[in-house]
């Protein structure tokens, strides 16, 4: 009979984003005592990073870890997004169960799919729990039944079909076995109960040879790349010769430096840790996702991680508009290339190819959130460049040149499904199921391809006045689509002069497009500062004064108002550039300009280009 590590318990909370899984894990370290009483601890204490609090998602991977009843359980925090699903899907391999949160109202979402899918696939013991019980129109019953379809759905097996429910409020930290929110006790004990009883205990085999693989990344100034990962078998000690079988077949002998367990928010320095435990291992070199350590005399490798494709790529370039260096303190290609190496250490669904030029890369993520954040990240940091037109990556898939669908899912009003539909249908989408909740809204599931979503999400909002709620995410790569796809339906408006913004000039040609600039910017010729009524690129000068006269005005006191322009956030200009311009980012600003900033240039390149058509 294997024994088991009674007193430990490894699980990952995976749900769609928003359904509560980071605020639910608070109460869960709150609860369970691991913070001293006069310790202040904030709100989504696993959100570390000030991107993902601003923005209230989960972008990193964070284990912790917490005791209850003389068992320590090991939690793993998952993004939500289908962008960071690289990072779920090695999660789950570090882990015998999960907890799926669900939100009490929406039900089940398309990450909620993507992410229990992976978990299924990974063979992991469910349990469900049902969020945010006490919201209005909270459906719980309801919302089982469509998580136990789900369940069919995606061919779970009996086992994992006969899964616990447990109905909680994470704001509250409440938590009870029945759907009355009446029921709900004081405590999460329910869950906790529930981890104790459903999910596996590690199996323990310390005394076999030692097998650790790495899941994660994390990179410190001091002691340089942080291998995280579970021991699947064996034992651990500080100081001893191991053996690390690369990812290329090539094996590196070396000593564990350091070696660190959970506990609560913080590592811990531990001198040996057993099969079953999370640790977080330094003095490893380059060590690498998906690499296996073990004994220098038993060298045999775990199966190697599945590490998701990039889908999308841009190309960064060294910034060098009128306006380079005024605001950056990292501005040239060596900074650039050192922060991009950086990010390589722990990013592993990244990829940095380089170009032809030594100013410019080809950057590969997961997605348009994915480069985003890196993007935001860089601007926070002092950094300033340019980024092209995101493309999505053509691939070659048995003889057929291949791109990625997204699964969409759309929750609208009903009165706006039929602009809905041909808006999906212009980007070469197939709808796959339309289902009428009965309270007047509509949900709506497509497939489209990857490009047609680039650049949608501000027509969509604009066709639902705001109303509607789009989620996508990945499904895989089919036969490319032939045809244009989507894109802008305008042309933008360019300046032809280098100054400063006037309201005048702003009164005088607010009535061909809508201004992305206030009067007082500064602005540079070729630069795009609007958008136009038009299908085709309009040049204008927005940097007009109006001459004195010695003719006195009949209206000369009134106050000129104008429109007011639409400022547009990293998300969005990303969206809206053309495949002839770049954005401009920097630390305060961010600027859309067409490549060539000439007029006369930029005429002559496109003659030339509608000619090679």
């Amino acid at each position: 009979m294997t024994n088991e590590r009674a007193d430990l318990r490894n699980i990952a909370i995976i749900a769609h984003v928003d359904h509560g899984k980071t605020t639910l894990v608070d109460q869960l370290l709150k609860q369970s005592g691991i913070f001293r009483s006069n310790e202040h601890v904030d709100d989504r204490a696993m959100d570390s990073n000030e991107l993902e609090r601003e923005r209230g998602i989960t972008i990193l991977a964070k284990n912790t870890a917490i005791e209850y009843k003389d068992t320590k359980i090991n939690i793993m925090d998952t993004p939500g997004h289908a962008d960071f699903g690289g990072e779920v899907e090695r999660i789950l391999r570090m882990v015998d169960g999960v907890i799926l949160v669900v939100d009490s109202f929406e039900g089940c979402m398309p990450q909620t799919r993507f992410v229990l899918k992976k978990a299924l696939e990974t063979n992991l013991k469910p349990i469900v729990v049902v969020n945010k019980i006490d919201r209005e129109f909270a459906r719980p019953e309801e919302v089982v039944d469509e998580v136990l379809e789900l369940f069919i759905e995606l061919d779970a097996n009996d086992e994992q079909l006969e899964f616990p429910v447990v109905y909680a409020s994470g704001f509250n930290g409440t938590a009870s076995l029945s759907p009355d929110p009446a029921t709900q006790e004081d405590t999460l004990r329910v869950l906790y109960d529930a981890i104790l009883e459903h999910i596996p205990a590690p199996i323990d085999n310390r005394d076999e040879p030692l097998q650790f693989q790495v899941s994660l990344l994390d990179y410190n100034d001091y002691v340089g790349r942080i291998g995280i990962g579970r021991i699947f078998r064996g034992t651990m000690k500080v100081g001893e010769q191991v053996s690390v079988l690369k990812r290329d077949g090539s094996v590196k002998n070396l000593r564990v430096t350091k070696l660190y367990g959970f506990m609560g928010l913080k590592r811990v320095e531990v001198e040996e840790a057993f099969a079953g435990d999370l640790v977080a291992v330094s003095g490893m070199g380059n060590i690498d996702v998906g690499e296996t350590v073990c004994p220098t005399d038993h060298q045999e490798a775990l199966p190697e991680l599945h590490i998701d494709e990039p889908t999308l790529q841009m190309r960064f370039l060294v910034n060098n508009s009128p306006f380079a260096g005024r605001e950056g303190k990292w501005v040239t290609a060596r900074k650039i290339q050192e922060r991009l190496d950086q990010q390589l250490e722990t990013d592993v669904s990244l990829r940095v190819d380089p170009t032809d030029s030594p100013d410019e890369w080809i950057v590969s993520g997961r997605g348009e959130l994915h480069l985003s954040i890196l993007i935001e990240n860089m601007r926070r940091e002092g950094y300033e460049l340019q980024v092209s037109k995101p493309q999505v990556i053509i691939r070659e898939i048995d003889g057929v040149r291949s791109e990625p669908f997204e699964r969409v899912q759309i929750d609208v009003p009903e009165d706006h499904t039929g602009s809905i539909i041909e808006s999906i249908g212009e980007r070469k989408g197939e709808m796959l199921d339309m289902i009428n909740n009965g309270n007047g809204q509509v949900r709506l599931i497509f497939l489209v391809p990857a490009r047609g979503l680039i650049g949608y999400t501000t027509e969509f909002l604009t066709l639902t006045r705001g109303y509607g709620i789009l989620n996508h995410t990945f499904d895989s790569y089919k036969p490319v689509t032939s045809g244009k796809i989507g894109g802008r339906r305008h042309g933008v408006l360019v300046s032809m002069e280098n100054g400063t913004v006037t309201g005048y000039g702003v009164m005088q040609l607010e009535d061909r497009g809508t201004m992305f600039v206030e009067t007082g910017a500064e602005i540079y010729a070729g630069m795009v500062v609007g958008e136009s009524n038009r299908d085709s690129d309009l040049t204008i000068n927005l940097t007009k004064v109006k001459h004195a006269t010695n003719v006195r005005s009949a209206t000369k006191d009134q106050t000129v108002t104008t429109k007011k322009p639409r400022i547009m956030s990293l998300e969005e200009a990303l969206q809206y550039i053309g495949d002839d311009e770049y954005c401009e980012i920097t630390p305060q600003t961010i600027r859309l300009r067409k490549k060539i900033l000439d007029k006369s240039e930029r005429d002559r390149a496109n003659k030339r280009k509608k000619l090679g058509e």
